[in-house]
């Protein structure tokens, strides 16, 4: 952490750079001209304040933010996701064994009084005490060492938070969780020693089931979407064996979030009705696919499943749903003659239970992306394949 970075002249050139159109790959080829702050170290603080902006916009508004180099940013939470898991948390005490560059802390700080956040890596570590300052966030204590070593040294604790790292010093990215360090599983004992409350955060590349194998205690399974891209699971245990777990699955959305909550064991003794598609159809938002919960949107929303696995639904009338919703112009069985005959030239094109992907389809019956048409290549109940012809649905 270079301290020049923080003296106001270099702020001031930060700020102009990173609020303008910038070439970055122009500005290292001029050079630093700043004395004791090489090109590097600038480039890093103008691309870090860029993401930024779209990250943390809380941060970009702040100046005398320190950014860490882009690996350490692109593996931070965005504050959408860093408020939604602050919701969660609530007491005196929470340790961060896992601290990083702080996102999560600085949020969790609101909800908890006296929050510890632990890293490794001494560089990061001092970054981040650095940030916590500018935001004032006074009730952040930083240490710069194993998040478990300082636990073994704490009484009980309210809340314990783990972002295991998913990158190994052997096997490269990894995505088990015995692989992920720490290894959670391997510590459940000595971490309910401490508290009866522990949040994890995962990939959302984690298998739900192996999750639930591993971590053998899992109250609460939360599926977080940003503008309908899973970005991370979050797993509250609790330290009691629990049969049916509550799954909640959000997508934050600037528009509006879509919120969608089922019990896991209910998941698999729901009764549905398959059929035909009707005057609309639903497609659900990325959290609920990843999820699993197809059978409880169906029952809960009183839909109609077109195929088991083809996670679309059908009604005749309009409903609130957490996802996109269409409205059927027409039904075509699938066959090139009937869709070139139709005259589609541009449209949307979704592909749901279908042997053919979207591009071969595209390349095939010549329709160029885009327009306000949707087409959804599909399977019905009785193993046909069809094309649903739809426009978006408005909910009054």
């Amino acid at each position: 952490m270079n301290p020049d970075i923080l003296n106001t002249e270099v702020q001031e050139f930060i700020v102009e750079k990173s609020n303008a159109p910038i070439d970055l790959n122009a500005l290292i080829l001029k050079g630093s001209p700043f004395e004791h702050i090489n090109i590097k170290e600038l480039a890093q603080q103008i691309k870090g304040r860029l993401t930024a902006k779209n990250k943390i916009p809380s941060w970009f508004t702040k100046r005398s933010i320190y950014y860490p180099p882009t690996l350490n940013l692109e593996q931070t939470s965005s504050e959408a996701t860093a408020i939604y898991k602050s919701q969660l948390v609530s007491g005196e005490t929470l340790i961060d064994v896992t601290g990083g560059l702080g996102i999560d802390d600085y949020f969790f700080s609101k909800k908890v009084n006296h929050i510890t956040h632990c890293e490794l890596n001494t560089e990061l570590s001092k970054i981040a005490t650095h940030n916590f300052a500018i935001l004032q966030a006074e009730n952040i204590k930083t240490i710069a060492n194993d998040g478990l070593k300082v636990l073994e040294d704490m009484e009980h604790v309210d809340w314990i938070y783990i972002d295991p790292s998913r990158r190994h010093d052997h096997k490269g990215k990894v995505f088990f969780l015995e692989d992920c360090l720490p290894n959670v599983p391997a510590q459940l004992d000595f971490l309910f020693s401490k508290s009866t409350n522990i949040l994890i955060k995962t990939s959302p590349l984690l298998d739900i089931q192996s999750g639930i194998n591993s971590l053998q205690y899992v109250k609460e399974i939360h599926v977080v979407a940003v503008e309908n891209e899973v970005k991370e699971l979050l797993w509250l245990l609790d330290g009691k064996t629990h049969k049916n777990i509550l799954v909640k699955t959000i997508n934050i959305r600037k528009k509006g979030d879509q919120l969608f909550s089922f019990y896991l064991e209910e998941e698999h003794i729901h009764s549905i009705d398959y059929g035909f598609p009707k005057k609309f159809l639903y497609e659900p938002n990325a959290a609920i696919l990843k999820s699993g919960g197809f059978q409880s949107v169906a029952h809960q929303l009183e839909l109609v499943k077109l195929h088991q696995h083809s996670h679309l639904y059908t009604s005749d009338n309009l409903f609130n749903f957490p996802g996109r919703c269409f409205e059927i112009i027409s039904v075509l069985p699938y066959h090139k003659k009937n869709i070139s005959k139709a005259g589609f030239t541009k449209a949307n094109i979704t592909t749901r239970n279908f042997p053919e992907t979207v591009s071969s389809l595209r390349k095939k019956l010549k329709i160029k992306d885009g327009g306000n048409d949707y087409l959804f290549f599909t399977t019905d109940k009785e193993e046909n394949k069809l094309v649903i012809h739809c426009r978006k649905a408005t909910i009054v």
